[in-house]
C-alpha cells in the first residue's frame, strides 16, 4: 500500500471516529432519573436556562445544547409555563420537547353563593397564578371589565384552568365573559311571564336564589315565590340581601335592627322590588330557575331546619311553619344548608 493510500485510510478511519464521538456526544442523554419540573417565564432563552439546567445537574452540557439548537433552527422554541421533563432525554430530544409539550396547569374554582370579595380572595390565593390586577378588589375588577358600579354577580362560578405565570386578570376576564353567555342563554330561553325589565334583573333574582337554598329542586320554587311577591307589589324580605348589605362586618347575628333599617338599600324588609345589585355569585341552575319559577301560589316559606323548607301559601300557614320550625322544634343541629349540599349539586 502506497503512502498516499496509508494517509487516506488512516483519514478516513479518524473522520469515522470523530464522526462516531460526535454522534455519541449529539445524543448525550440528560442526566435525570425523574421527571424534572422546569418553569419558563417571559424574557429567558436557551441559553440561559441551559446554563441554569447545567448548575442544577441534570442537563450535562450547556453548550451543546446551545450548539443543538442553532444547528436546527430551535432557539426559539420556549414557550412560558411549566413543564415535566421526562427523564433521559437527548438534546435534540429535549428541544423537541420543549417546543410541543403541554404546558403545566393549575385549576381555581369560585364556588356558587360567593360573594365577589369572597371570590377575589380565592384568586389571590391561586398557587402561581401572577397577580397582575393590583389592588385585587371590586372597584378595581369593575374599572377592568368597564362596568359601572358595583360589578357584583358578574363572575361566573365555576373551575378555572390556567398555566403558571397566567395573570388573575385573564381568569377574570373568562369569568366574566362566561357569565355574558350563561345570562344570555338563560334571558333566550325565559318564560313569558318574568317580571324581569332586563337579563340584569334576572341576575339578580338568581342570585337571592343562590343564598336562599343548597337544594336543586328547591330552587325553581323559591324563585317562583319572590316573582309572585315581586308581582302583588309584596316586599321580598329575604334575609340574604340584609347580611349583604351590611358588608363585611356583619358578626353572623341577624338583629331587628337590622331588619327595621330603612337606610340599607338591600334590606328587602323594608324596600320594595330587587335589591341594587346582585349579592352573590350564581350558577346555571339558579339563572334558570330565575327565569323559569315553578308555578304555584305559594308567597312564604321557612327553613326547615335540615337544609330544606317549608312553603306557604297564606300568611296564616306561614305563621304555624315558623312557630312549629323555627321556635317551638329548632334542633340543637339546625342548619340553613343540606348535609350533603356541596358544589356539585349547585
Amino acid at each position: 500500500m502506497t503512502l498516499s493510500k496509508r494517509l487516506l485510510a488512516l483519514s478516513s478511519l479518524v473522520f469515522l471516529l470523530l464522526s462516531a464521538t460526535v454522534l455519541a456526544i449529539w445524543q448525550l442523554p440528560t442526566s435525570n432519573e425523574q421527571p424534572v419540573r422546569i418553569e419558563v417565564v417571559s424574557g429567558d432563552t436557551i441559553s440561559s436556562l441551559s446554563r441554569r439546567w447545567q448548575a442544577d445537574g441534570w442537563l450535562p452540557s450547556a453548550l451543546l445544547l446551545r450548539l443543538q439548537a442553532r444547528l436546527t433552527g430551535q432557539e426559539r422554541v420556549l414557550r412560558v409555563g411549566e413543564y415535566d421533563v421526562p427523564a433521559a432525554l437527548s438534546g435534540t430530544e429535549l428541544l423537541n420537547f420543549l417546543a410541543n409539550a403541554t404546558p403545566v396547569t393549575y385549576r381555581v374554582s369560585l364556588i356558587e353563593g360567593l360573594q365577589l370579595r369572597e371570590a377575589l380572595t380565592a384568586l389571590a390565593e391561586a398557587p402561581r397564578l401572577t397577580q397582575d390586577l393590583n389592588p385585587l378588589t371590586p372597584e378595581r375588577v369593575g374599572e377592568m371589565l368597564g362596568l359601572q358600579g358595583n360589578p357584583e354577580g358578574w363572575l361566573y362560578p365555576d373551575t378555572y384552568v390556567y398555566h403558571s405565570g397566567e395573570g388573575v386578570s385573564s381568569v377574570i376576564r373568562q369569568a366574566y365573559q362566561r357569565m355574558r353567555e350563561q345570562l344570555a342563554a338563560a334571558w333566550e330561553a325565559r318564560a313569558a311571564d318574568v317580571p324581569y325589565k332586563s337579563p340584569y334583573e334576572a341576575l339578580i333574582m338568581a342570585s337571592i336564589v343562590e343564598k336562599e337554598t343548597g337544594v336543586v329542586a328547591e330552587r325553581p320554587v323559591i324563585a317562583g315565590v319572590f316573582v309572585r311577591r315581586l308581582q302583588k307589589n309584596m316586599r321580598l324580605e329575604t334575609d340574604p340581601t340584609v347580611i349583604y348589605g351590611l358588608g363585611p362586618e356583619f358578626d353572623g347575628n341577624l338583629r331587628k335592627k337590622h331588619l327595621q333599617d330603612r337606610t340599607n338599600p338591600y334590606n328587602t324588609y323594608r324596600q320594595k322590588g330587587l335589591p341594587p345589585t346582585p349579592i352573590a355569585l350564581a350558577g346555571r341552575a339558579a339563572l334558570d330557575a330565575a327565569l323559569n319559577p315553578a308555578d304555584g301560589d305559594e308567597l312564604y316559606f321557612v327553613a326547615r331546619g335540615d337544609g330544606s323548607h317549608q312553603f306557604s301559601a297564606t300568611l296564616e300557614e306561614h305563621n304555624k311553619a315558623v312557630r312549629k320550625y323555627q321556635i317551638f322544634r329548632r334542633k340543637k343541629d339546625y342548619r340553613s344548608a343540606p348535609a350533603e349540599a356541596s358544589a356539585s349539586e349547585s
